[in-house]
């Protein structure tokens, strides 16, 4: 499941954090620290999305 998960990060990452960048440049912010914060929050949040997606993927 490790496997499956860390190939499925891969995907999930990146769209997660272009997703929270985009958000955050829309909101307003265009300075240099929110667009990092929200781009770590993606790498972050992408973690257990990807196990649970991997669990999900394996269970059916």
């Amino acid at each position: 499941m490790l496997r499956l998960a860390s190939i499925l990060y891969s995907i999930i990452a990146t769209t997660l954090t272009g997703s929270l960048v985009i958000a955050s440049l829309t909101m307003g912010y265009d300075t240099l620290a929110p667009i990092l914060i929200a781009a770590g929050i993606g790498a972050v949040l992408a973690v257990p999305v990807s196990v649970v997606v991997a669990r999900a993927i394996i269970d059916n």
